[in-house]
């Protein structure tokens, strides 16, 4: 007998979720934290039929995810992990992939690395179409993907940077991520994977595509207990501070939430890339090659590390600390 026809007489658990977000305008409404936590479990530990999680998924897109939905579903993929305790500085979620500029953010979290700062990247690669990802990139610059915890220890003790594959963290939520082309639309594992902090770093970093998420985001790090975090609407959906336009931070610093706004510094709008060649980008890395704009999105976004890292106390300081690293990044090591 199929999962399927053991529930025509008796209703599915999951079922349940489903109602509650698509009873339509007036009956519908988000979930409490519990029935997130629950709901995620559930979808975690294969209990809930395909139709149900597309449904699930997409009834959650339409309505966008409340901070007690957010909290829930980390907090539930959170419970699942067996990770080992690794001393981590630095959670550096990239989801997105680049479409327009290339990914200059990698560069920001090199430098810190450089400087003695341990940093795990993590992210998914190929779930959105013509995009370049960070793995694609790491790769070219010489960095290699985790596919271990011993792995991930060996590389930060060797260069303080590691980049982990969602798969590493989550088998399941990998997989639904690439249901991005299937669907035609991102799913609730685009948000929550940015929050997931999978080795507890001290600090860390959110990127969100739309403005609306940015304090939804600023508020369920604060719910999970992160003391020392930045929410931004990066470049592209990365976390990569674009100098084209104003940025509004939504931050976490010594467990207080705060905001704080960085002017616009350019005054048109800077030109896409026509097509990537990474080589290039591993010389201006290297220090082979000159970028105007990335180099400028590389110290703004560094200079946000820093003051979320609370290296520098304010972004003032973090901006020229920034400046200095990024010159001597290579002499650091």
């Amino acid at each position: 007998m199929t999962q399927k026809n053991i529930y025509q007489d008796v209703e599915h658990p999951f079922a349940q979720y489903v109602r509650i977000l698509g009873k339509g305008k007036t009956g519908s409404r988000s979930l409490s934290y519990e029935e997130a936590h629950h709901a995620f479990s559930l979808i975690l530990d294969n209990q809930v039929l395909d139709v149900q999680l597309g449904a699930f998924l997409m009834l959650l897109r339409v309505k966008e995810e409340s901070v007690d939905e957010l909290a829930g579903f980390v907090q539930a993929t959170k419970d699942q992990l067996n990770f080992p305790s690794i001393q981590v500085d630095l959670d550096w979620p990239s989801y997105a992939g680049k479409r327009k500029h290339y990914p200059w953010f990698i560069l920001a979290a090199l430098t810190l690395a450089q400087h003695g700062f341990r940093v795990v990247m993590h992210g998914e690669s190929g779930h959105t179409i013509n995009r370049i990802y960070t793995e694609q990139a790491l790769n070219a610059l010489g960095y290699p993907t985790c596919t271990t915890h011993d792995q991930v220890s060996s590389e930060l003790k060797s260069c303080h940077f590691a980049y982990i594959p969602l798969r590493l963290i989550s088998p399941k939520l990998s997989e639904m991520i690439q249901l991005r082309n299937i669907m035609g639309l991102r799913s609730p594992v685009h948000t929550l994977a940015r929050l997931i902090n999978p080795y507890q770093a001290t600090a860390t970093l959110q990127a969100i595509f739309h403005p609306a998420y940015r304090e939804s985001h600023q508020h369920a790090a604060h719910r999970l207990g992160y003391i020392n975090s930045a929410v931004i609407k990066g470049e592209g959906g990365e976390f990569e501070r674009n100098p084209d336009a104003r940025t509004l931070i939504c931050g976490i610093r010594d467990g207080v939430l705060y905001q704080h706004e960085m002017n616009k510094l350019t005054e048109g709008r800077s030109e896409s890339e026509e097509h990537f060649d990474l080589d290039y980008f591993k010389a201006v890395w290297e220090g082979h090659a000159q970028h105007e704009y990335g180099e400028v999105a590389v110290c703004e976004t560094l200079s946000i590390a820093l003051y979320t890292l609370k290296v520098c106390d304010d972004f003032e300081d973090a901006i020229q600390r920034a400046r200095e690293m990024w010159s001597t990044r290579h002499q650091a090591r």
